[in-house]
């Protein structure tokens, strides 16, 4: 008995062009996800997702690669360091000003473990929540021995005394290049950067190339800049590209081949207070993120074993 891809695929042909194309496309890829195996990394794989640049759809790339790796089967772990807490929102979990979060956390009043809350929509992801009570956390960390290091011997503390092994932990970063942002650095081994396709979106790029390289010398010289993802991706323009073929050539190794699609319902998903891969599991959102988070989870093995090499030449 043919599939649904395949009847849609017989009716319209090799027409590439046309809507029935395109969803006979979306069906023969949704329907390789749902056979696709994610493997558990060796060890727990920690990353940042960061671009100073705001409306890059960082948030939306942790969120959404956090979900599709937890619908994949892994044992996942959100941590929300934006003061805005949209990712706290997409994720379904409480973050009013008041309620226990990463503030707390890094000032040191709770532990990982007292503030995190389960993600209503999936059983194995975790989110460590982030609030407006945050927003001051950069001026009251800048006097704090040891300031840098906050969120990294809380998150060690926890993963050591953790019942449950973590495969992934994201660190959600603020579209700045704060003592926040250093923290997350300093916590994770590896730095997730969303890219939009658009070249005011590079200009940026080669600061926070230098502020990882910083991080790297000063605090954390494990630290690798695993993944580029680019995103708001539209096949139809030049520009984006143009935009992805320059990103490829300077980074070839780290840039994913996937992209990810302008899309109506990545947007909406939150206000629903979803990731894409649980409002629109369909969707051509919903479908790059889950093979970006495939991509990701299949290049763990070279990834860990670069982290390993840097760490024993340090």
């Amino acid at each position: 008995m043919e599939s649904a891809a395949q009847t849609i695929q017989r009716i319209f042909g090799g027409d590439t062009e046309t809507l029935g194309a395109e969803i006979a496309d979306e069906s023969s890829r949704y329907e390789q996800l749902r056979q696709a195996v994610f493997t558990k990394p060796a060890s727990t794989r920690r990353l940042a997702v960061a671009n100073q640049k705001g409306g890059v759809g960082k948030t939306t790339t942790a969120v959404n690669v956090a979900a599709a790796m937890a619908q994949g089967g892994l044992q996942v772990l959100v941590i929300d360091m934006d003061p805005q807490g949209n990712a706290s929102t997409a994720l379904g979990v409480n973050h009013t000003s008041g309620v226990p979060s990463v503030y707390d956390v890094i000032e040191g009043r709770n532990t990982i473990a007292e503030v995190m809350q389960p993600c209503p929509d999936y059983d194995n992801l975790d989110v460590v929540p982030a609030s407006i009570d945050l927003s001051g956390a950069d001026l009251e960390l800048a006097d704090m021995p040891n300031r840098n290091n906050l969120l990294r011997e809380k998150l060690d503390e926890f993963l050591a005394q953790s019942d449950k092994h973590y495969d992934y932990v994201f660190v959600d970063c603020p579209p700045s290049l704060g003592l926040l942002v250093i923290n997350a650095m300093c916590a994770v081994n590896e730095m997730l950067i969303p890219i939009q396709a658009e070249y005011y979106a590079l200009e940026g790029l080669g600061q926070l190339i230098n502020t990882i390289g910083l991080v790297q010398q000063n605090f954390n010289p494990a630290l690798l800049v695993s993944t580029m993802l680019v995103t708001m991706y539209d096949k139809r323009t030049l520009l984006s590209q143009q935009v992805y073929a320059e990103v490829k050539n300077h980074y070839p190794s780290i840039v994913l081949d996937t992209t990810i699609p302008r899309t109506v319902k990545v947007s909406e998903a939150p206000s629903f207070f979803q990731s894409v891969i649980k409002y629109d599991p369909r969707g051509k959102g919903a479908l790059a993120y889950c093979e970006a988070a495939l991509e990701i989870n299949n290049r763990s093995n070279v990834v860990l074993e670069t982290i390993d090499m840097r760490r024993n030449e340090n």
